[in-house]
């Protein structure tokens, strides 16, 4: 089947449907999702968004937390830009029909994080996310001019390669006319044709073994503008959430958000004694990757598979109320946060890199934008403030969104693109060379390319992924296409790009943390 849109949206999260809910008065609209609309990373984020709301507190300040979590690698005109775009968002979700907590004044009942120097994350209890995605789904699913497709799955985006041109990393002027896509009821692969196409494809959690991301969040937009040739930045700098619930029989990882150490919860170790004051005189509120790297250390220095976040001083009634998710998750497993420490170890939670853009979202294929996590704006630098995540998507998801509305005026559909072609491909029987090199990978990255990295792991997870890589799309080549090898594909392509980019950065920098850089 060909579609023809004038705005092509992949993923359904903050950032894909904030962008379809502003350009949907200008033209045909298409969201496309993978999965449920509901499930991606937006509906799992805890916390909040981060948004200076009141005069107590500046955006001064905001953006110096920004740039010092960044550790010198944030574009600083886009951490302003965005920091002091934050309110007037706020108000527009708001308008949307997202709730907010309040206080018994009527104001905003602002939590705090580590890395923030004041009270200024909004939340709704623990759920923050889920609120935002029921909002703004329920917005998208009521306007008339938006069509909203659950599982389908993008395969690849559509450039002049499509049309038989040589396509290279040196190639100006690279167009993107659309995206073939997988219909996971048909097993068809139809094309979606676009003036623009907008990515918001999330995160790539599942190239490590403990993650905190859904299954799907598979790196996919970034995988596919790498085949097509776009410009990626910042890869390297993977960031593990400090504390997420130590429970190995269950994936995802449940997150522990930071609020709850904002809210008092020390960090300590097995025999009941707190630590962070070793690493940082911030505590169990430094930076994530700060945190993240002190759990690991401790845990390797006592052989442990977990450590505690300590939340009974807190006291029942405000752990119920502010915490509900999570209060109840523990209960299930059987325990009290009231009464017991709460078991954690650090989960892969989010790429501070990604496609490359613009301070319009736009990257660097012609009529093609991402936002969201799969993006690198020049915010988030080595090492992404808390709570900045969400915030980041709606500015964006708005400035391509008023960009877009303006250059969709002067686009035309391609109409030579071919439709898919899939001669000569035979079904793959044997599903253990798919499930079983996507586990040999999650391995490879947890081991070499996880908190705390050296120039040999590095080395051995490059020559390792080489191999998959070769035998994966000698599979792929020759395979009718399912959703499985799509991922596993992405997936090796977003693990070479992260081994790549830290083999390439001789220093340790936010994220990326080498013990060779230690001894120099």
């Amino acid at each position: 089947m060909r579609y023809e849109f004038d705005f092509l949206v992949i993923g359904s999260g903050i950032a894909g449907l904030s962008f379809a809910l502003k350009v949907a008065e200008y033209g045909k609209v298409c969201v496309l999702t993978k999965a449920d609309a509901s499930e991606g990373s937006t509906k799992y984020a805890q916390g909040g968004i981060a948004a200076v709301m009141y005069d107590s507190d500046s955006f001064d300040k905001h953006i110096e937390d920004t740039l010092v979590a960044g550790d010198g690698i944030c574009d600083e005109d886009v951490v302003r830009m965005t920091i002091c775009e934050a309110p007037n968002r706020i108000k527009e979700l708001v308008r949307y029909g997202v709730n907010f907590d309040k206080n018994s004044d009527g104001m905003f009942d602002l939590h705090r994080e580590g890395g923030h120097s004041d009270h200024r994350i909004l939340h709704y209890k623990d759920s923050t996310g889920a609120e935002m995605e029921r909002g703004l789904l329920q917005e998208v699913r009521n306007h008339p001019n938006i069509i909203l497709k659950e599982n389908q799955y993008a395969v690849d985006i559509i450039t002049q390669h499509h049309l038989g041109q040589k396509v290279t990393r040196h190639t100006p002027d690279i167009e993107c006319y659309g995206v073939y896509v997988l219909n996971s009821e048909t097993h068809k692969v139809d094309t979606y044709l676009a003036k623009i196409t907008l990515l918001a494809t999330g995160g790539l959690g599942n190239v490590y073994a403990t993650t905190t991301n859904p299954v799907i969040a598979t790196g996919d937009g970034v995988a596919m503008v790498h085949r097509a040739r776009g410009v990626l930045e910042d890869m390297e700098f993977v960031q593990f959430h400090p504390t997420s619930l130590y429970n190995p029989q269950e994936r995802p990882a449940f997150l522990i958000t930071e609020a709850m150490r904002g809210a008092g919860a020390i960090l300590k170790d097995l025999k009941g004694n707190e630590f962070m004051q070793k690493y940082d005189k911030r505590l169990s509120l430094a930076p994530r990757d700060i945190v993240a790297r002190a759990i690991d250390n401790e845990m390797k220095l006592s052989g442990a598979d977990h450590l505690y976040l300590d939340a009974r001083h807190i006291g029942k009634a405000h752990l119920m109320e502010g915490f509900p998710n999570i209060y109840a998750k523990c209960l299930e497993i059987g325990i009290n946060i009231a009464k017991d420490m709460i078991p954690i170890r650090p989960a892969a939670h989010y790429q501070c890199g990604g496609i490359s853009v613009d301070k319009n979202g736009e990257s660097s294929i012609h009529h093609l934008y991402a936002a969201g996590e799969c993006s690198r704006t020049g915010l988030h630098g080595g090492n992404r403030l808390a709570s900045n995540s969400l915030l980041e998507a709606v500015v964006y998801a708005h400035n391509a969104a008023m960009h877009a509305i303006e250059k969709v005026k002067t686009v035309d559909i391609c109409q030579q693109v071919p439709d898919w072609n899939s001669d000569g491909m035979v079904l793959n029987e044997e599903m253990i060379l798919i499930t079983q090199t996507r586990k040999e990978l999650q391995e490879i990255m947890s081991n070499y390319v996880g908190i705390v990295r050296s120039d040999l792991r590095l080395q051995r997870a490059f020559d390792r992924l080489n191999l998959i890589y070769r035998e994966t799309e000698d599979l792929y080549n020759r395979s009718v296409l399912t959703e499985e090898i799509c991922e596993l594909r992405n997936l090796i392509a977003c693990a070479y790009l992260v081994t790549k980019m830290a083999r390439n950065r001789k220093e340790n920098r936010g994220l990326h943390y080498s013990i060779d850089y230690l001894r120099k």
